[in-house]
Parts: structure tokens; sequence; C-alpha cells
């Protein structure tokens, strides 16, 4: 489970238009449509091709649970990539991204300041050069550490220097222990 990449996920998926299908069968459906077939769904989902088509046709209702989850995430990767796309550069470009975590934040400065790191919540707004960082990194398949590096110097600039305004001897923001961490746009 990547913290960061699904939380940036759930955040575009907020954005939908429309509900993303729930029956098994019109899961199936749409992926037989996008990928145009039932022999790649089958591949993809590691299933017999005959199987693929008993969904399309609801002769089977109920998968396995494995199968239910790799269904689901399938459809939602997939779901809608035009208003994901268009909610993504909206978040880059001018309404920027909202990050709520609780997590242990320090920070490394000059020694006789109060580096102390301690457990926070934080809401904060992050502007659009923070987003479109966030958004490019997840698309160039960036791992957890990398995304929540990017998140600890956006912390670092908004919450802890408030934009150049105190703090500007800080070096370096430690964002560790996360309870969790969510984004909005």
């Amino acid at each position: 489970m990547s913290l960061f990449g699904d939380g940036l996920d759930a955040a575009v998926q907020k954005s939908f238009t429309r509900p993303v299908p729930k029956s098994a069968g019109a899961q199936m459906r749409y992926l037989v449509k996008q990928l145009k077939g039932t022999k790649p769904v089958a591949r993809m989902l590691r299933i017999s091709q005959r199987t693929v088509e008993r969904y399309v046709r609801d002769q089977i209702k109920k998968p396995r649970p494995d199968l239910a989850a790799r269904l689901e995430r399938e459809v939602n990767k997939r779901w809608q990539p035009q208003v994901r796309a268009r909610a993504r550069r909206k978040a880059a470009t001018t309404d920027g991204i909202v990050v709520d975590t609780r997590a242990r934040l320090g920070y490394t400065a000059p020694i006789g300041s109060t580096d102390q790191d301690r457990v926070r919540h934080l809401t904060v707004a992050l502007p659009p050069r923070y987003a479109a960082r966030l958004f490019d990194a997840q698309q160039a398949g960036a791992g957890e550490q990398q995304l929540r590096e990017i998140t600890a110097e956006a912390l670092k600039e908004v919450y802890f220097q408030d934009g150049g305004r105190r703090a500007g001897q800080l070096e370096e923001v430690r964002f560790t222990d996360i309870e969790h961490v969510e984004f909005d746009l």
C-alpha cells in the first residue's frame, strides 16, 4: 500500500463526475470496452478468457475477494481519464493541493533553535507548483520516499518558513512516523 500515491489518487477520484461501476459485470464490461477485447482483460486480471465472458454476460456475479480487488483497482485506474487529467492540471496550475497529515515533524536548523521532533496534525494548502511536482513524480513512477520528500519540502516552505517570512535558516524537514496523510484538490 502506498500512502502518498494512493492519497493522490483518492484526491483526484473525488473529482469524478459519474460513479465508478459497482457490479462485477459492469466493471468487466467497462474493461473489455477499454482494452478492446476479452483476451487482454483476461491476461491483465490473470483469469481465463471464458471467465471474463461469463462476467460480461452476468453468468457469474460475485468474484473471489482477490479478483474483486484487482478488478476494482484496474477500473479505478482507467475511469474518466479526461476528468482525472483536468483535475490534475487545475491543481498544478491554479488551485494547488491541500495536505492533511498527522506525523512526526521536525527540522534541521542552526544550533540554539528548538528543532525537536514532535507529532503534529497539519492541514496545509500547498501552492500549485508542489501539486505539479507531486503529480509529475507520481506519473513518472516515483516511489513513496520521493513523494514524501516533495511533501516535506512543501511543508518546510509553506508551514515552517511561511513563504520566506520566518525560519530562513531552516535546512531540512524530517517527516516520519506518519499516522495518516490525505490530499484534497
